[in-house]
């Protein structure tokens, strides 16, 4: 069968690379056909366009940028009208994707949805969109199935976090070789400082984060280069000798990290799986932040906590985002008793998630389900 799938942010390109491998497993002549990054077509999907290209971060970033943004979603219909899929998958990315995805409805196009527009943070309205254009929907929280289908009466699968699948598929690192090639001191605890992958985000939390280097400086500060950014970009910010970087390595760096500062998204989640204690950080424009705290009615930003249900992970947002501030959060976790809880709430975290296997499972629900419509 003919499968396009579309992802428009490095999780998702990470997520749908796994799902394209599960798909060519379960279904022999899979032709993939794809909007994501370089995981996905080393997975065997052939490129239509990269996220690179569609990395808009905040409202007013999407102000700025409409004109490309129309061109994308011209372009996304004209290249599905020649592809002829038997099924479209979206893969969150959600105001690019819903829009797509109403169209395919209209056309015909059997619409299956991956991870879930996070409409339980906010405009919760779009339930209505996707009730008229969604077929299937495969979620990947466990609170999200309750969701959909107590609150709104939208039938949905939950097929585990794939996360745990990325995870699980790693090769075994030894640490004295990754230390070495990246010239990280060998003696020294590694603090990993994630801090996004879009520039904006960059620029607006680096700095701040690497404000505590001298504070700290029996540890070593490695930053967590984003595949969507060239390492010249991070250049104006390794000018401290107690700074690294290393690109496209992120789950390496966690799995020998003792803390980390994490830019509030999927990394939180990310540096939780690895169990390394963090700080969550969130700052935004002045104007989208104040745009999204009115339509955001979470009590937390963190999936972390969201998943858990209460405070595990500290988050510093906005204001709250201070060098005093993630100075106290970063020392708390490096030892005792808030070190010791914040991994023994990971461990239920995991539990929660159940197993691995998202991406299979989703891969043969997502075949069976074309072929019965």
């Amino acid at each position: 069968m003919k499968y396009y799938i579309i992802a428009g942010e490095a999780s998702g390109d990470l997520h749908g690379s796994n799902l394209i491998k599960a798909l060519k497993i379960q279904d022999d002549n899979a032709d993939i056909r794809c909007w994501g990054g370089d995981l996905m077509q080393q997975a065997g999907g052939n490129l239509a366009k990269h996220y690179k290209e569609l990395a808009f971060m905040g409202f007013l970033e999407v102000i700025l940028n409409l004109n490309a943004i129309f061109k994308n979603i011209k372009f996304c219909k004209q290249d599905i009208s020649e592809f002829k899929p038997d099924a479209i998958i979206f893969i969150d990315y959600s105001g690019f994707n819903l829009r797509i995805a109403k169209w395919a409805k209209s056309k015909g196009f059997k619409i299956n949805y991956y991870i879930s527009p996070q409409i339980w943070a906010s405009r919760e309205g779009r339930i209505e969109k996707i009730k008229a254009t969604v077929d299937h929907m495969y979620v990947i929280l466990p609170f999200e199935k309750e969701f959909y289908e107590k609150k709104h009466s939208f039938l949905v699968n939950f097929v585990g976090h794939p996360l745990l699948d990325a995870i699980s598929n790693r090769t075994e690192l030894n640490e004295a070789a990754f230390r070495s090639t990246n010239n990280i001191d060998p003696n020294k605890p590694i603090i990993a400082l994630l801090p996004g992958s879009r520039k904006q985000e960059v620029q607006k939390m680096l700095a701040l984060m690497l404000s505590l280097t001298n504070d700290f400086s029996e540890y070593e500060f490695v930053i967590a280069g984003a595949p969507s950014l060239d390492k010249e970009f991070y250049h104006t910010f390794l000018k401290d000798a107690n700074v690294k970087f290393i690109q496209n390595k992120t789950y390496d760096l966690l799995s020998v990290s003792t803390a980390a500062l994490v830019t509030s998204g999927t990394a939180t989640l990310e540096t939780a799986l690895f169990r390394v204690p963090q700080v969550v950080c969130y700052k935004a424009n002045w104007i989208s932040y104040q745009i999204a705290k009115r339509i955001i009615t979470l009590e937390y930003i963190s999936l972390v906590n969201l998943i858990m249900q209460k405070e595990v992970v500290k988050e510093l947002i906005q204001d709250d985002f201070t060098k005093e501030n993630l100075k106290k959060e970063l020392s708390s976790i490096l030892h005792g008793e808030a070190r010791a809880n914040q991994l023994a709430a990971y461990d239920e975290l995991i539990t929660k998630l159940g197993g691995s296997g998202a991406s299979a499972l989703a891969a043969s629900l997502i075949i069976e389900n074309t072929k019965i419509d």
